[in-house]
């Protein structure tokens, strides 16, 4: 049946009212394209929440519902990160779920994949796990899926979103509750029931203070690593650094812990665990995209022919390294996105897929086909063991020079950036028509799979999209030629962006 007796959420309550624990607020853009992620707040901040915990109840009995939808079992495993008001949004999503009928299984403080761990150890084929992954403190969201090992994408999300504001919920009740107490060490011992690496490897692991500290030195430990921790104590506040592997901030960090203790790498990982970034031993903080080919050269060693998807921000390599063609590598670009990214490795039965973000997915024999950080530090640490006489940045020296930036972010309004994409694919088309060029070279491809991908006749190439989980745009440029030619790819295709006044300041630029 339908309940009509709960109320429809509000897409925008007045804060600190009477009325606002009694109304359920759930602002629509927190629905993203593959999760959700809303600004509840915190007593410090002066910006209105988007989310209240009514919110929350309503959105569990929206996934309860959606689930029934969708034939699925009603059985969902939740777990929360640390952030000090997780485990009251974890509560009431909990009780939506279960007024929804659905038997919830519950982990406890725990990383994404963990969650997405306990799908499988568990038999459990849902998953809604409470994290803001590396968000500023204040921020909250679930990742959600029910056909493990990927999660929701675009339509389902569209799907519950249309529920949750309609208030359109099947509460049938009957739901249950089941504590998994102790589940941690189960997903630690699965990592981690392995012969211990043979070389001895010091490693700085750097955790931002986020909800990866409590678990990634243990597992490193255990795989017979020396460990230097680096913002290990978890603190929601983010004192130092947001926990982002993609953040300068944090590299830099993780860089000069490499240096002073001379290690042999570094790895940082994001707030909820799924992502990992890499400092050599040099302290040269490498891009995910590089440690993708890096790990593709290693894999492909063990499994020629092997299929890799990879996303549209992702370094040009995996089409040019000579080696990746040595072994008949098979590279598919896609769109960015942990959800598209998973999505496409299951459906190709690529070996692996890379993100730019450090999202990395690895079928088996290396995993299960979901993000997981601590799996992806230990394909680093897996292929250094592999070649005993060289260095990780010796590795890293091995590939081809390419003059790359960062992932760069300028603000623009979650309820306008996807026009604004619009007119920027256009306008570059209008370009390319033309016989414009960008950097100085006549555009050869435009890859439009997830905004614009430009390509120039001399490799160089630039991209801008929208993000699917903040109010910005993401930008990344790169060039196989020189730094001038990579700056001049970010100052022409910056010239299109500043078109658009919607558009305002950068993250960080070049």
């Amino acid at each position: 049946m339908t309940a009509s007796f709960f109320p429809k959420p509000a897409s925008a309550l007045a804060p600190n009212t009477a009325a606002f624990e009694s109304t359920p607020l759930v602002k629509p853009t927190g629905f993203r394209e593959y999760d959700a992620r809303w600004w509840f707040g915190h007593p410090a901040s002066k910006v209105p929440p988007e989310l209240n915990l009514m919110g929350v109840q309503a959105l569990g009995m929206g996934l309860g519902t959606l689930l029934g939808e969708l034939g699925r079992p009603r059985e969902v495993v939740t777990g929360h990160d640390f952030r000090s008001y997780s485990s009251a949004i974890k509560q009431a999503l909990t009780s939506g779920l279960m007024a929804a009928g659905c038997t919830v299984h519950d982990i406890g403080l725990a990383l994404s994949p963990m969650a997405y761990f306990a799908q499988f150890a568990l038999d459990v084929p849902a998953v809604a796990m409470v994290t803001a992954s590396h968000n500023d403190n204040g921020w909250t969201g679930v990742k959600m899926g029910c056909d493990r090992p990927v999660t929701f994408g675009p339509e389902e999300m569209g799907r519950l979103k249309e529920i949750v504001l309609a208030g359109a919920y099947d509460l049938r009740g009957g739901g249950a509750y089941r504590f998994h107490e102790g589940f941690p060490e189960r997903y630690i011992a699965d990592l981690t029931d392995r012969p211990k690496l043979t070389r001895k490897l010091k490693v700085v692991a750097a955790c931002g203070n986020g909800t990866a500290g409590a678990f990634a030195p243990q597992i490193l430990e255990a795989l017979g690593c020396e460990v230097v921790r680096l913002d290990c104590e978890l603190d929601f506040t983010f004192p130092r650094y947001n926990p982002n592997p993609e953040d300068m901030a944090m590299l830099h960090a993780i860089a000069a812990a490499v240096r002073e203790h001379k290690a042999d790498v570094g790895l940082g990982f994001d707030g909820d665990g799924d992502r990992c970034g890499v400092v050599d031993d040099e302290g040269e903080e490498i891009f995910a995209d590089k440690i993708g080919v890096m790990l593709a050269r290693d894999l492909s060693s063990l499994h020629p022919g092997a299929t890799f998807v990879v996303d549209v921000k992702s370094t040009g390599l995996y089409q040019t390294d000579p080696v990746l063609a040595e072994r008949r590598v098979v590279t598919d670009y896609w769109k960015t996105g942990h959800s598209y990214i998973k999505r496409r490795v299951r459906d190709l039965k690529a070996l692996a897929g890379f993100e730019k973000s450090g999202h990395f997915f690895f079928n088996a024999p290396v995993g299960r086909g979901y993000d997981d950080g601590m799996v992806t530090g230990i394909a680093v640490l897996d292929m250094l063991d592999r070649n005993p006489g060289r260095s990780m940045a010796d590795l890293y020296r091995a590939l081809p020079k390419t003059y790359g930036s960062p992932t760069m972010s300028p603000h623009c309004g979650d309820e306008v950036k996807y026009g604004v994409i619009e007119r920027i694919i256009a306008r570059i088309h209008a370009k390319q028509a033309e016989g414009e060029t960008m950097a100085g070279n006549r555009i050869v491809d435009l890859i439009t799979v997830n905004g614009v991908r430009i390509v120039t006749e001399d490799g160089t190439w630039g991209l801008v999209r929208a993000s699917s989980n903040k109010p910005e745009l993401v930008v990344v440029v790169e060039s196989p030629v020189s730094e001038d030619k990579k700056r001049a790819m970010f100052h022409d295709l910056d010239a299109v962006i500043r078109e658009n006044p919607e558009v305002g300041a950068y993250n960080q630029t070049i």
